[in-house]
């Protein structure tokens, strides 16, 4: 399922192209039909996300909501010469009809498991559900370290709910744990604050830095394929990473086998020598006395 930082850059590229023009509305396929045509010849605002959602704006107050599921695109063309005839099933279209130095623009959405015309109560009811997204300048981070610091579950398992954290999918989960020791089984109320603060300050930069690039790169310079003169990783998600997908191969900074489990039926992956399995204070003394 795309990431947060994927969902970021289609509403970038849709506001681009799309940001202030009135656009032609349809449903090829015909599922999304009878609310392209309320919206039909309408003017879009722009384009926004929160977490995996991503919101198109048209005027008078309402929006598509889109979520891509496992298996969504929506692709974005812009100055195109002419726009071809829909390929597949295409849930909806849209194509600007004005004259604008940006050209003919056009997208395609594909395979969304979410394509609906709603309002700002609705749009209200989605972001009201979301945990705060490290890509969104009026997230607050502290909302979500409540729900943490105060869950017996897994931080694995914490950081991939939607309603605690929104956008965080299982690459950036595996990554930032590696990245700050923390093993993924670890409960949410061992955490301190300060790692939490510095787990976020971390995501905000290597999500925004996932916008730039369209791809997931979460290993720093001294760990890249030319500072180490290995071979650059192939994977068809390409970017290089500590963990992740990385099954039985050694860890980039101390060697050790990556492990892989499953948690709340997803695939976690850590390192268990730079991760190693938390032990609360309480049992490490209680050990020790009784030695």
């Amino acid at each position: 399922m795309p990431e947060g930082h994927t969902l970021r850059k289609l509403a970038d590229d849709l506001t681009a192209a799309f940001a202030g023009r009135t656009v032609r509305v349809t449903s090829p396929q015909g599922r999304f039909a009878a609310d392209a045509e309320q919206v039909d010849g309408s003017r879009l605002l722009g384009a926004d996300s929160a977490g995996k959602h991503l919101f198109v704006e048209l005027e008078s107050e309402r929006w598509i909501h889109v979520h891509l599921g496992l298996i969504g695109q929506f692709d974005v063309h812009e100055h195109a010469s002419e726009v071809p005839q829909p390929v597949g099933a295409v849930r909806l279209r849209l194509v600007s009809v004005d004259d604008d130095p940006r050209g003919t623009s056009y997208a395609d959405l594909r395979g969304a498991i979410v394509c609906d015309l709603i309002g700002a109560t609705r749009r209200g009811q989605v972001l009201g559900k979301l945990g705060p997204d490290p890509l969104r300048h009026d997230a607050d981070p502290d909302l979500a370290w409540r729900r943490i610091s105060r869950s017996h579950r897994p931080i694995g398992d914490l950081l991939m709910d939607q309603a605690v954290l929104a956008g965080v999918g299982n690459v950036y989960r595996a990554e930032v744990l590696f990245r700050h020791r923390i093993h993924p089984l670890r409960p949410g109320t061992t955490l301190r604050v300060g790692q939490w603060r510095a787990m976020w300050d971390d995501l905000v930069e290597l999500m925004a830095e996932g916008v730039r690039t369209g791809r997931i790169d979460t290993v720093r310079p001294e760990h890249t394929p030319e500072a180490m003169g290995r071979d650059p990783r192939k994977d068809d998600h390409g970017g290089e990473v500590y963990v992740y997908r990385r099954t039985s191969m050694p860890c980039l900074v101390c060697g050790s086998v990556i492990k892989t489990g499953e948690l709340v039926g997803r695939n976690i992956f850590w390192c268990p020598r730079c991760q190693p399995k938390f032990r609360s204070r309480a049992v490490r003394s209680g050990s020790t006395s009784g030695t």
